[in-house]
């Protein structure tokens, strides 16, 4: 499996924290809202590893909203783990996070409420047997927390299918009748919705949908050492089950960590003016580039990643969104880079011929 949920991989702490936890529970939760912070930010003392980086108080505010009839959405930047965030609080809160909808132009009603399995439908009508539940039914019958991924890709009439769901917690099937026409959501059930702040090809919310959200931001990690410690791990996640022996040094990772953060923001670490990428420069695209550059250096040399590696790979980073971009990152290695002592530093003005396009 590349990549098992959040329930799977962390199967033995999820089991640890459920059988000490004595702390209140609210109705159809898997957790305890303290069991589950502790499940999310980590808890050293009971061998629970710290899982999302960044603001505990966040995970606070999110625990209390799902405790309430309001879903949460989180919102912020793409690549600050928001959708992280919402696989880990939905595995603490219901013990499994794959009740998710992934949104996108092409998501319809029926991908969030339920389909038909035609082939019965015609053969025998509309029955429960013939009803395929999409993950909102399967939330509410069964009394989990929905993920709703990039809701702000959809079209706003399909945003507004969710209007009624949120509000009255009831899926109506019309065509079944009777009791069976109506499933009510059981306690526990919930919806976090993520979306991103500054991308494209994204659709504006209703009022009358974000009223029914609580509003949590998720900003970039803004300490240096916390940054580096997660693309360090996260990186070398990813190179062994790549079958990669040798990650990429940490000084290789600190110069990927500082050219991330200069381009993000646009100043160096000396305060110095430089310029600022209109590509999203985030943990999450650093991690990739270490990746990228472990990979690039075990299998093609069969030894770590090195500074090289990570020019050959900056460049789909940078210019994905915008030509100009590179023109920028050339600027930078040929202008800031010279200026920084260090072996990996003078290893990547050295390549910085190797930047494509």
């Amino acid at each position: 499996m590349q990549r098992p949920p959040a329930e799977v991989r962390y199967a033995e702490e999820l089991a640890a924290l459920r059988a000490a936890d004595t702390a209140p529970r609210p109705p159809g939760w898997y957790l305890s809202p303290r069991a589950a912070r502790r499940f999310v930010v980590g808890d050293e003392t009971a061998g629970i590893s710290r899982k999302f980086v960044g603001d505990p108080s966040l995970v606070d505010r999110a625990l209390v909203t799902l405790a309430t009839n309001r879903g949460l959405m989180l919102v912020g930047e793409p690549g600050t783990a928001k959708s992280l965030l919402s696989e880990l609080i939905a595995a603490a809160v219901s013990g499994t996070s794959t009740l998710t909808v992934q949104g996108g132009a092409a998501t319809t009603e029926d991908q969030i409420k339920y389909s038909w399995n035609y082939a019965l439908l015609v053969s025998e009508g509309p029955s429960p047997r013939s009803l395929v539940p999409a993950p909102m039914l399967r939330g509410m019958a069964e009394g989990r927390v929905v993920r709703f991924e990039e809701i702000t890709r959809c079209p706003l009439e399909v945003q507004d299918s969710l209007l009624s769901l949120l509000s009255e917690r009831v899926v109506a099937i019309p065509e079944l009748g009777g009791a069976e026409g109506m499933v009510f959501a059981r306690q526990g059930f919930n919806v976090i919705a993520t979306a991103n702040t500054r991308d494209r090809g994204v659709n504006e919310m209703s009022s009358a949908l974000k009223r029914r959200f609580n509003f949590e931001t998720v900003f970039p990690i803004a300490d240096f050492d916390t940054e580096l410690a997660l693309v360090e791990a996260e990186a070398g996640a990813l190179l062994r089950r790549s079958g990669v022996a040798a990650p990429p040094e940490r000084d290789v990772l600190e110069v990927l960590v500082t050219v991330f953060r200069e381009l993000r923001g646009g100043t160096t670490s000396e305060g110095a003016s430089t310029d600022r990428l209109s590509s999203v420069m985030s943990t999450a695209e650093a991690v990739s580039v270490a990746h990228a550059a472990g990979l690039r250096g075990w299998f093609l040399r069969g030894e770590p990643g090195n500074a090289a590696d990570l020019a050959a790979c900056l460049a789909g980073t940078a210019a994905k969104d915008s030509p100009e971009d590179l023109a920028r990152l050339r600027r930078y290695l040929e202008q800031r880079v010279p200026r920084r002592r260090g072996a990996q530093w003078q290893a990547l003005y050295d390549a910085r011929d190797l930047l494509a396009g």
